[in-house]
């Protein structure tokens, strides 16, 4: 398991010389977890996961999982939350990947195939 953070970097800098970049909000949560005040709280957080699953077998180098060969699939509609097996594509994989998350102790609640094939 791997949580990383994202930070800024100058050509030609050492790393002494990074800063946060302004979405590295595990950089800025760290300030208020070490706060004495909270220090002995413990977090609760909802973090949502979002990926899009890609096939190599395509005329392109990467393309999304469940979308036509020749172009981009129709409105979300059909495929908001992946409602239907005819529109739910690499359910299997999310799977895996929610038991893994389970297996490294992470405690996730579930998942959304949100609004897209793939």
């Amino acid at each position: 398991m791997v949580l990383c953070e994202s930070w800024n970097w100058k050509e030609g800098s050492n790393f002494k010389e990074l800063t946060p970049a302004n979405t590295n909000f595990r950089f800025f949560a760290m300030k208020i977890w070490n706060n004495p005040t909270v220090v002995a709280e413990e977090p609760w957080y909802g973090i949502e996961q979002e990926y899009t699953l890609v096939q190599k077998n395509t005329k392109f180098t990467m393309w999304p999982l469940g979308w036509p060969n020749n172009g981009y699939p129709g409105q979300q509609g059909p495929y908001y939350c992946s409602v239907g097996s005819n529109v739910c594509f690499g359910r299997v994989i999310a799977d895996m990947h929610y038991k893994a998350c389970l297996y490294a102790g992470i405690t996730i609640s579930g998942t959304n195939a949100e609004v897209m094939p793939g």
